[in-house]
């Protein structure tokens, strides 16, 4: 049985080097200063998608992005790794969404590529935690959704059967096709980039990425394949008042980059007498034990 595979990904802030330019006077993330990354837990979501079109043959992925137009960059790390499509959800209007207008977003542009198969994400963005786009995505396709899987045990008359990581333990869940699946990051890694796809993928562009003058014009229209899906509102016939900031009923107040720092510091030498010492000190202030 071949499927019709759909990846959600997102590029993320690095939130190693949030600074003090991390927010914008509006209250959202300023994601063009920051430096950005492929969401960890998307790469998981990725890798699963791939396994599931090995034991599948004639199956296809198709990833889909919201961002900036750099957001483009998800799309070809992608295809480096085996994807066969990818659609890049670029426009104004789409600013500063949260979960709720993200995920309105998302399954319009899904209903216009056609309900899959399988919608396969990672479990949450490291930007936000909510974990709340990819079940938001299903209740608005009207589709059944296995959360926190680790990995798919099989498929079997129109039936997935998948493992998730819960606290105390692991499940095995059954659900019919059309599925979502959200992926944590305990599952298996993704693989690294195909040295043939990198270099057949390298020059992808997505319109807002391509400069007036474009190196190497002619090869786009040669290579169909070079030329990323751009979409925007219209394309997806959403509606304004659901996207962006309009449709987002809530809003980031600040980020803040918190170092912790030592108050006071003691040095210790090597005698056993000094660390029975420490450890004393340490239970009587209740800091252990």
């Amino acid at each position: 049985m071949s499927l019709k595979i759909v990846v959600l990904a997102k590029q993320v802030p690095d939130t190693r080097n949030v600074g003090k330019d991390a927010m914008t006077p509006q209250g959202t993330v300023n994601r063009a200063a920051l430096p950005a990354i492929v969401n960890p837990d998307d790469l998981n979501a990725l890798e699963l998608a791939l396994r599931l079109k090995e034991a599948h043959p004639g199956s296809t992925i198709t990833m889909l992005t919201m961002g900036l137009p750099k957001a483009a960059e998800v799309l070809r790390e992608g295809l480096y790794r085996g994807t066969d499509a990818g659609v890049l959800l670029t426009d104004r209007a789409m600013g500063g969404a949260d979960s709720l207008a993200t995920s309105y977003v998302l399954s319009q542009a899904i209903r216009k590529i056609g309900v899959p198969d399988v919608i396969v994400c990672g479990r949450q963005a490291i930007d936000g935690d909510t974990a709340q786009v990819g079940p938001q995505v299903a209740e608005k396709l009207g589709i059944n959704q296995i959360t926190y899987v680790e990995e798919v045990n099989g498929l079997c008359d129109n039936t997935l059967t998948a493992t998730r990581r819960i606290d105390g333990g692991v499940e095995k869940v059954e659900a019919p096709l059309p599925l979502l699946l959200t992926v944590t990051g305990s599952a298996a890694p993704c693989r690294p980039r195909n040295a043939k796809l990198l270099m057949k993928y390298k020059r992808a562009l997505a319109p807002a990425e391509k400069p007036a003058e474009l190196p190497h014009a002619e090869e786009y229209d040669k290579k169909p394949y070079l030329n990323l899906t751009q979409w925007g509102v219209a394309d997806i016939e959403a509606d304004l008042a659901q996207c962006g900031l309009s449709g987002s009923p809530t809003k980031v107040k600040t980020v803040q980059n918190i170092v912790f720092k030592a108050k006071e510091s003691q040095r210790l030498g090597s005698s056993d007498a000094e660390v029975e010492n420490l450890i004393v000190e340490l239970l009587e202030s209740h800091t252990i034990g």
